[in-house]
């Protein structure tokens, strides 16, 4: 089903609550749109043989989504594929009894073999959701950003991030993401190594069908980053059109090269670091390729500095075209 600009023109401008309404109504005409209890709700779209599945929650679609549309929505109905979208009103790590009735309705409904190709996806607790869930979908592709294996204190007490989902449980339906993608096809798992909590889940989620993908310095929030470099879109259609390999992810991962908030990141590093040679031909490449005045600046600051050194930088080297 396809808005028309005065449609997605209304959703920018309703409150939450007439937001909510308004998905409801296009659900309703797409798939269906049903409330999980008062922190879920499912909206699905069903229009072809591929289901992506995402783990969204309120704010992130209306901060991140020009037409304050699922995410997945977007990208799956421009190319006459299904979408299923589980929105959380906050961050709740997708555990509550009514998320685990209705996926476990819709294994009592054999509503995945439907499907010729099923992608789950989802960022942070979303990313734990999507690994979590995809035990329901024997044989799905599952791409998890920066993923919590467990926030179990017994297994992941070290993570003091959460404090306030100390009292929720891990350990009951759909408990510990690791193991519930024992059935996935392939799953993905991308994370900055250098975050070291982030890391330490990671670590959680080794299997021999589970592809780590680290991206040093890429920094606390991975999937704004990679929204910033406009690959995230890319990497679910790879997904779901059955492409998504490692080599795929590092080849559009390139585009960090121009993406101004991941070179300030690296500078940021090496400041740390101290390593200002480096930085100052880090600094040079960014000024020369993206005429960033923030680069130019910091790098006629760490000229000065070697220069006092006794210390200058080798000249450009001009790569034939």
């Amino acid at each position: 089903m396809n808005l028309t600009s005065e449609a997605r023109a209304d959703l920018t401008a309703l409150s939450d609550p007439d937001w909510y309404a308004r998905i409801d109504d296009i659900g309703e005409e797409a798939g269906y749109f049903e409330s999980l209890g008062p922190f879920h709700s499912a909206f699905f779209s069903d229009e072809g043989s591929v289901l992506l599945v995402t783990f969204e929650t309120r704010a992130t679609i209306r901060a991140n989504q020009k037409d304050h549309l699922p995410m997945g929505y977007a990208i799956a109905n421009t190319r006459g594929w299904s979408n299923l979208t589980i929105i959380a009103d906050h961050e709740t790590w997708y555990r509550a009894p009514s998320v685990f009735a209705y996926f476990d309705r819709l294994v009592d409904d054999a509503f995945f073999e439907d499907f010729d190709q099923v992608v789950f996806y989802g960022a942070g607790h979303g990313g734990y959701a999507a690994a979590a869930y995809s035990v329901v979908a024997p044989g799905a592709t599952v791409i998890a950003v920066q993923p919590q294996a467990t926030l179990d204190p017994r297994i992941a007490g070290w993570d003091t991030r959460y404090q306030g989902m100390r009292r929720t449980s891990f350990t009951n339906r759909y408990g510990f993401a690791p193991d519930m993608l024992e059935g996935a096809g392939e799953g993905f798992v991308i994370y900055d190594p250098n975050e070291t909590l982030d890391a330490m889940h990671a670590a959680l989620f080794t299997r021999d069908f589970v592809t780590k993908l680290p991206c040093p310095n890429i920094g606390p929030n991975v999937e704004p980053m990679l929204r910033e470099m406009d690959i995230l879109e890319q990497m679910l259609v790879l997904a779901c059109e059955g492409q998504f390999r490692a080599a795929a992810f590092w080849r559009l991962y390139r585009a960090r090269r121009n993406t101004p908030r991941y070179l300030r990141n690296l500078v940021a590093r090496l400041e740390n670091r101290e390593r200002p040679f480096l930085n100052a031909l880090l600094c040079r490449n960014a000024t020369r390729r993206l005429n960033g005045p923030r680069f130019r600046a910091r790098l006629a600051q760490l000229e000065a500095d070697l220069q006092s050194k006794g210390i200058t930088l080798p000249p450009v080297r001009n790569h034939p075209a």
